[in-house]
């Protein structure tokens, strides 16, 4: 590995001394030493992550188990963001340019302990792969060669490029639908995380929605994405298996001021008016759970909010510019109010023009969305634009993966029953959804979630 290698877990979970800033199968939790991965677990690596992960005591000191690393490429393919902090990167990091989103479902009979090693071994790989490691120091091809390797393999040769990964619990993980508390923590439930309302338009696919885990993976390379979900969907096998994911291109939204505003498949800027990583005000008060918020464990950590909304894209196609303009109310060649500016220019919803009517429509989209007009409540947006191919029809199935994060589900619940009149609801349909609570980050030696069992 070229990328910090020393900072990082050196050996994978199991190994007889706890790595500086990661999480070791030996790890003591309760008092008493925890000795590696469940059965199932067990099981789960020797058919798909590889036998020689857990052949430590023969392997550490030996050539096969030498860390194998991918290259560095250029300075921007090479980024690295920390993965151990207050809050979780992903949220407040610098937008990429490709994602791959993955929910999934713990498999029947799991217990608490099946839970909380899946937790520590996710956040054992996630924090190598994203210092652009693999996820073992035996990683693609320094294990046996009877074995099948750690890591998959297809970034090999890449560098970090960004990539950050989040984790998020679901409101099933605590409680089923049939009132079941199948890890002991429905009591630390956090009140607000209750699966959204139906809202106006909504033709949700339920197979395309919820989920009682989830893990967003973003980087500026496609592949590494998808390595990174690939191996902890590989690392989740017997504890859980994939219930949906949608891979994202092309950002729709900005969270540094250096980055220019993206597009959507409409063509027109989106994300003007979102949150900035240094806005540590607003953060604070419209992201971030705060140490006064319940529970406790939640502190630090933010609620995520994903809607897959399809686009009418043959028919906004077809409609003139100037009803495409009042409808998002935005000039859309430079993103500025139609009551006259420049993009970030604040909307003048007083503003007339010719014969008197107003400027910009109180129908359309960035009246109904802005804060003025709904108490100030924002959210943190990091959307994507899709394309699944095309439908049946021959239309292209594409659209927007809209992501927030907020300091509770409740705003993004009124922001959206604001929306019940937009003008632009003509032109999309909502077809996917889910919430999850993201605990804060995780400290080093420590994992992704750890405080919710701590409780």
């Amino acid at each position: 590995m070229t990328t910090n290698d020393d900072a990082l877990p050196d050996a994978p979970a199991g190994a007889e001394t706890p790595p500086a800033g990661g999480v070791s199968g030996a790890e003591v939790r309760g008092g008493e030493a925890r000795g590696g991965l469940s059965r199932r677990g067990l099981i789960g690596l020797a058919a798909g992550i590889g036998a020689a992960g857990l052949a430590v005591g023969a392997g550490a000191g030996s050539a096969a188990g030498v860390a194998v690393g991918r290259a560095r490429v250029g300075a921007s393919e090479a980024s690295v963001h920390p993965f151990f902090g207050v809050h979780q990167a992903g949220i407040t990091t610098p937008v990429q340019d490709h994602l791959h989103f993955a929910s999934f479902d713990m498999m029947a009979r799991t217990n608490r302990d099946d839970l909380i090693e899946l937790l520590q071994d996710w956040t054992y790989a996630a924090a190598r792969m994203s210092q652009g490691l693999d996820v073992s120091a035996t990683g693609a091809v320094g294990g046996s060669p009877e074995a099948p390797p750690d890591d998959t393999g297809e970034a090999l040769g890449l560098a970090a490029n960004g990539l950050t990964i989040t984790f998020g619990f679901g409101p099933t993980l605590f409680q089923t639908g049939a009132g079941e508390d199948r890890y002991g923590i429905a009591a630390q439930r956090p009140a607000a995380l209750t699966p959204l309302p139906a809202f106006l338009g909504d033709d949700l696919d339920p197979l395309a929605s919820g989920g009682d885990l989830v893990i967003q993976a973003c980087a500026d390379d496609p592949q590494v994405a998808v390595h990174a979900i690939r191996n902890l969907s590989r690392i989740a096998f017997g504890r859980a298996r994939l219930r949906w994911s949608q891979l994202g291109f092309g950002k729709t939204s900005k969270t540094t001021a250096d980055q220019a505003t993206p597009r959507n498949l409409f063509g027109f800027k989106d994300g003007t008016a979102n949150i900035l990583a240094d806005d540590t005000a607003a953060l604070d008060a419209h992201v971030w759970v705060g140490s006064g918020d319940e529970p406790a464990w939640m502190t630090g950590g933010s609620y995520l909010v994903a809607r897959k909304i399809a686009m009418l894209i043959e028919t906004w196609d077809r409609v003139r510019l100037a009803e495409q303009e009042r409808v998002t109310g935005r000039d859309k060649a430079i993103g500025a109010p139609l009551s006259g500016g420049q993009e970030n220019t604040a909307p003048d919803f007083a503003a007339t023009g010719p014969g008197g009517a107003p400027a910009i429509d109180a129908r359309s989209h960035v009246r109904l969305a802005h804060p003025d007009l709904n108490g100030g409540n924002r959210i943190l947006r990091r959307g994507y634009n899709y394309v699944d191919g095309n439908t049946g029809l021959g239309r292209l199935d594409a659209g927007l993966f809209f992501l927030s994060y907020q300091r509770s589900p409740d705003q993004f619940v009124a922001l959206q029953k604001a929306l019940a009149t937009d003008l632009l609801a003509e032109y999309i349909r909502h077809i996917g959804s889910g919430v999850w609570a993201v605990p804060p980050g995780a400290a080093a030696g420590s994992y992704v979630g750890a405080g919710l069992f701590d409780a």
